[in-house]
């Protein structure tokens, strides 16, 4: 079963898909996060598939737009990281709060700055037990890396990024933020995955996560795929893997 479910965060709504395996449970679930400007389908709905392989091994899966993000409330030049952690701790009070969800077998799944978020929240959420990182921003200064959008924002507030307006508080919270020291916290086991030919967050974030984390942890390296894993073999290969992980781990 499919549905779409609205969440509560801060007094804004968050909107989503939750997916259901067939019977009463209590089943394993997964939390999704999406990336930045991203939504809660992704890049070649990456994540509706996502959702559904989980679902096929009885697995419970949440996935959503971020606020200001989709179909959400609240303004994408408002968002910061610390707001999107602190949604993504909302969608496992959602997940811990359903009759089907077996809330000791909670894990999380993100994609780029949505992995940067999952580590954060697996190193500050005792609930969650298992992690999976898809093409995850390690270190903030990444977004630094466009001189000319920081003077932007430093200038007149915001910085426009293809349409989307992003405010300067979006790179002072940034920098208070540390993903690394959060996942070093985490006790529960992490899957990265990464493609080495990824032009948006290089291959060496998914080392820098390898080191930081101290508990059982595995790696996969997608030999010569980009950022979101656009070709069909990455992608069966991808959510094949991390299916099975959550399997096995939850």
């Amino acid at each position: 079963m499919e549905k779409p479910v609205i969440l509560q965060s801060q007094g804004q709504q968050m909107v989503g898909m939750l997916h259901l395996p067939e019977g009463e449970g209590p089943f394993p679930a997964v939390a999704i996060y999406h990336g930045f400007t991203g939504t809660k389908a992704e890049s070649h709905r990456i994540f509706v598939k996502m959702a559904r392989a989980l679902v096929a091994k009885g697995i419970v899966a949440a996935r959503f737009d971020f606020r200001g993000s989709g179909d959400s409330e609240g303004d994408f030049a408002d968002m910061t990281v610390s707001g999107e952690i602190a949604d993504g701790i909302i969608v496992l009070d959602f997940l811990e709060e359903q009759p089907q969800v077996d809330a000791a077998s909670l894990g999380v799944l993100g994609l780029s700055m949505g992995g940067a978020v999952a580590a954060s929240v697996a190193g500050q959420d005792k609930r969650v037990k298992s992690l999976a990182l898809w093409a995850a921003v390690a270190k903030f200064d990444l977004f630094e890396s466009e001189p000319e959008l920081l003077d932007q924002a430093k200038k007149v507030g915001y910085a426009d990024l293809n349409g989307n307006v992003l405010n300067y508080s979006f790179y002072e919270d940034a920098r208070t933020q540390d993903p690394l020291k959060w996942v070093s916290k985490f006790q529960g086991s992490a899957l990265i995955i990464h493609g080495d030919a990824d032009p948006t967050v290089p291959v060496a974030h998914a080392d820098l996560y390898y080191q930081a984390i101290t508990g059982k942890k595995e790696t996969l390296i997608v030999s010569e795929a980009d950022h979101t894993f656009n070709r069909q073999d990455w992608e069966k290969s991808v959510i094949d893997r991390t299916a099975t992980w959550f399997h096995k781990e939850l």
